[in-house]
């Protein structure tokens, strides 16, 4: 499966050293999974966390979900031995929290070699530089930190997230320009399912690849948004059908529903099309 195709509708936090939550992750529906050494893991449970994770990520059963583990920073006192112990981890990325520049990129990579690695949008300077972050060769992924970038920022907590539109915007622009994927942040209040589904359907229209979540229930809401609407895939089967008989007939556009179509719908539509045969391919595991 390609990286252009592979879903990231679902990207599920969990606790590194939560033994049980690693084995029920095994058959969460969800598209990738963010085994967090950081936020979620006490200070007294870091060294034992790291070595269960990569235990866990050794036995397998994950299927195709992409796994990331998230490591603490490099400035802390269990950065280093995390990124040490994550470089042989068969994770598909390493997740740095809090990367303020290309430097912090550049700092894993001397430890992790040319592992993949995610970035953490959460802080102010990382905002303001987040195009020489997203143009990093080893950067695959942004992710948007909305909790610790709220907090700095000072802004309130808001349905329709106004004071942080410029912030996921401007990340989101990185991400395009530089051909990464963009995660959205994640909603807190996980027991409520009409406002996650606002926020989700914002961040798709926006443009985003899909959401951060921090529970199970959180898994559905997000993968609904995230995913083609039935609306979606049958405009792009007439949009393609259209468009090469309007090509066999030697013209350069087609009419679907009295709008023009030409080639770049045609892009766009078939990545739509992908899209829902990867996510078909993930639901049968």
């Amino acid at each position: 499966m390609s990286q252009a195709a592979r879903p990231f509708r679902s990207v599920l936090y969990l606790p590194a050293s939560n033994a049980r939550a690693l084995e029920k992750a095994r058959s969460l529906p969800t598209d990738a999974i963010i085994f967090d050494l950081e936020d979620a893991v006490a200070a007294e449970e870091k060294d034992s966390a790291r070595w269960l994770l990569s235990s866990a990520l050794a036995a397998g059963g994950y299927g195709k979900r992409t796994l990331i583990a998230r490591i603490n920073g490099l400035d802390t006192p269990w950065g280093q031995a995390d990124a040490e112990v994550a470089r042989d981890m068969k994770a598909d990325a390493i997740l740095l929290p809090k990367v303020s520049s290309a430097k912090d990129v550049d700092a894993l990579a001397a430890i992790i070699g040319k592992r993949p690695i995610w970035a953490m949008m959460e802080t102010p300077t990382g905002i303001l530089n987040v195009v020489e972050i997203a143009a990093h060769p080893q950067i695959q992924c942004l992710v948007m930190g909305t909790n610790d970038l709220a907090s700095e920022l000072k802004s309130r907590h808001r349905p329709d997230r106004e004071p942080m539109l410029a912030s996921l915007q401007h990340c989101l622009l990185a991400a395009r320009a530089h051909g990464v994927l963009a995660i959205d942040g994640v909603y807190n209040a996980f027991k409520d399912e009409e406002g996650l589904l606002v926020e989700c359907k914002q961040g798709r229209d926006m443009g985003f690849d899909g959401k951060t979540l921090i529970h199970p229930a959180q898994l559905a809401p997000a993968n609904e948004a995230f995913a083609p609407s039935e609306e979606e895939i049958d405009l792009a089967r007439r949009q393609i059908s259209a468009y090469e008989a309007a090509k066999a007939a030697g013209k350069a556009v087609a009419v679907v529903d009295g709008k023009i179509v030409e080639n770049l719908h045609i892009v766009t539509a078939r990545q739509a099309l992908d899209k829902l045969d990867a996510i078909a391919a993930l639901a049968t595991e």
